[in-house]
């Protein structure tokens, strides 16, 4: 004996499902955005175990776990570690094409961050010296930094 759904084929139906959402990026994130906002201002926060300076700023080391209390600010330069250069546009994208996205090594920082580079992408390549350009209107979001250009 068969069990019926032996003799069935399986009905797919492909499509895609928007299911828009937000979430609180909590306390340390907040303080994050704020400052952006606010002051123009980058800060990170130090893992008082392993000394691993983060922006942005996270409330446990990613690298022995421990809680992270302290905050610093850092400078608005830094270098590229890696990058790409995005050519075709998307409703997805933060800005229309060409631009890079770029891992930006902060001075003072241990780890680098992904943000964007608009102009000036003849001259981008890994190890070259970056600056944060502030957005005129400023909202606590990640683009309140603009971008980064090549200094």
């Amino acid at each position: 004996m068969t069990n019926w759904f032996e003799d069935v084929a399986e009905l797919t139906h492909k499509g895609q499902i928007k299911v828009p959402y937000t979430w609180s990026v909590g306390e340390v994130g907040s303080r994050f955005l704020v400052a952006l906002r606010d002051q123009k201002r980058i800060l990170g926060n130090r893992c008082g175990q392993c000394r691993t300076v983060f922006v942005p700023p996270r409330n446990r080391c990613g690298k022995c776990f421990g809680e992270i209390h302290e905050w610093i600010e850092l400078g608005d330069e830094g270098i590229v570690t890696a990058h790409t250069i995005v050519r075709y546009n998307h409703p997805i994208q933060p800005t229309p094409t060409p631009f890079a996205y770029a891992i930006v090594k902060l001075d003072g920082a241990d780890v680098g961050f992904i943000h964007i580079i608009k102009e000036d992408l003849g001259r981008l390549k890994n190890g070259v010296r970056v600056k944060a350009r502030f957005s005129e209107s400023r909202r606590g979001h990640i683009l309140d930094i603009d971008s980064f250009t090549i200094i």
